[in-house]
């Protein structure tokens, strides 16, 4: 161990900076290993890395103290640690000499549960979902070509440049109107909603992006805040956020009607690409124009066979009313021989039913008509013996006395 020696000035005692690290560093040394508790923060962790880093925060007050542990040691617990967690750390203090750094070296880390800023969003998100906030159906669309875009982002932020730049690469005539703003730290979650609330009175503003890059759990919180979760839901335009890296998920990306995943994406989401829509207005064009010229042609080829029949017409009128007139005449000249026929039709009908009723049939078939000077003889009882009857037959006839009379 090299040792701590102090320079030679006359009447004092002075240590070089490596020197004063050193001695605190042997201090620090002689101190015995600790458990501290407090909420992971700026979680970092990298495959090529051999050490994760992380700072553990006390969410009474703010303390802080950066924490090391060896990759291998961190893997084997096999905690699945994120950022908002609270943790127990074993560890011993130390102070890197070289850069004055003091760290709490972990040797082993106890979840001991969620943290107060974890626990308090989750109960936060259940009470917000259950008033509507995050629902779909109250989701709004995305205006197709808005006269005016709203950006909600910190001063000199690299967010702000890159949502600003892709609007007006994709959109050259695009009409953007910054309202900068905090973006972290305790007066963020106010100074976010004021913004959101003026850029909401320009009557010309149709859609609002609220944006900011990454950053750790604990900066981008005021995104989480309840009054900027209310104050997206009721702007009475559609919000996109685009706050953080993909895989953070602020409560304000629950109540917008867009999230994107980084600001560029977001300027991607609000205006279309002027290229891309000239080719298709020209497609459309195009289009339209042929679909034009087939109309006129259709109309063209109904209008020469409308004329076409306009010319033929008298002809085929003529040609017709001649052939009527011939039926006509064919109809007029058996006429009469067709009345006759129907004539002699209905006669000889008629002279078959009398025919069929003549006493003459009747008398054919062996039948025979009796008479007495007074009529007809019909029954028994219109003769008596004696009585002279005369008898018509169907050819001839004679006359009879009655002798017997049967009743």
């Amino acid at each position: 161990m090299a040792k701590v020696e102090a320079l030679p000035y006359d009447d004092r005692t002075v240590y070089s900076v490596a020197a004063f690290n050193r001695g605190v560093a042997q201090w620090l040394g002689r101190l015995p290993s600790v458990w501290v508790e407090g909420e992971v923060t700026e979680l970092r962790r990298h495959e090529r890395w051999a050490t994760v880093f992380f700072t553990l925060k006390d969410p009474s007050d703010g303390s802080s103290a950066g924490v090391t542990m060896s990759r291998g040691k961190f893997d084997a617990l096999q905690l699945e640690l994120e950022n908002g967690e609270r943790v127990h750390v074993f560890g011993r203090p130390e102070l890197y000499e070289q850069r004055g750094d003091f760290k709490l070296r972990a040797l082993t880390i106890e979840r001991f549960g969620l943290g107060a800023h974890l626990a308090a969003l989750e109960r936060l998100k259940t009470k917000l979902a259950a008033e509507g906030l995050f629902a779909a159906e109250r989701k709004r669309p995305l205006p197709f070509l808005p006269r005016r875009i709203g950006v909600v982002t910190g001063n000199d932020a690299a967010a702000k440049q890159d949502v600003v730049t892709t609007i007006q690469t994709r959109f050259p005539p695009a009409s953007v109107l910054v309202a900068e703003t905090y973006v972290q730290g305790p007066r963020a979650a106010g100074e976010i909603v004021a913004a959101i609330d003026a850029l909401c009175e320009q009557p010309d503003v149709d859609v609002i992006v609220l944006t900011r890059g990454g950053g750790s759990f604990e900066d981008l919180l005021p995104f989480s805040d309840e009054r900027v979760v209310r104050a997206m839901a009721e702007c009475r335009v559609p919000v996109v956020s685009a706050v953080g890296h993909e895989q953070d998920t602020p409560l304000c990306d629950l109540a917008a009607d867009v999230r994107a995943s980084t600001p560029t994406a977001a300027g991607k989401l609000v205006v279309p690409d002027l290229i891309q829509l000239s080719g298709r207005l020209d497609r459309a064009r195009e289009t339209l124009a042929r679909d034009v010229r087939r109309s006129l042609e259709r109309d063209a080829a109904r209008l020469a066979r409308a004329a076409e029949r306009l010319r033929t017409a008298p002809r085929l009128g003529l040609e017709r009313e001649g052939i009527r007139l011939e039926r006509a005449r064919e109809r007029l000249r058996r006429a009469p021989a067709l009345a006759v026929e129907r004539k002699r039709a209905v006669l000889e009908n008629s002279g078959a039913k009398l025919v069929a009723l003549s006493p003459l049939q009747t008398l054919r078939r062996g039948y025979a008509i009796v008479r007495t000077d007074s009529g007809l003889v019909s029954s028994s009882e219109n003769v008596s013996p004696g009585t002279r009857v005369e008898v018509a037959l169907a050819q001839g006839g004679f006359g009879a006395r009655v002798e017997e009379v049967t009743p």
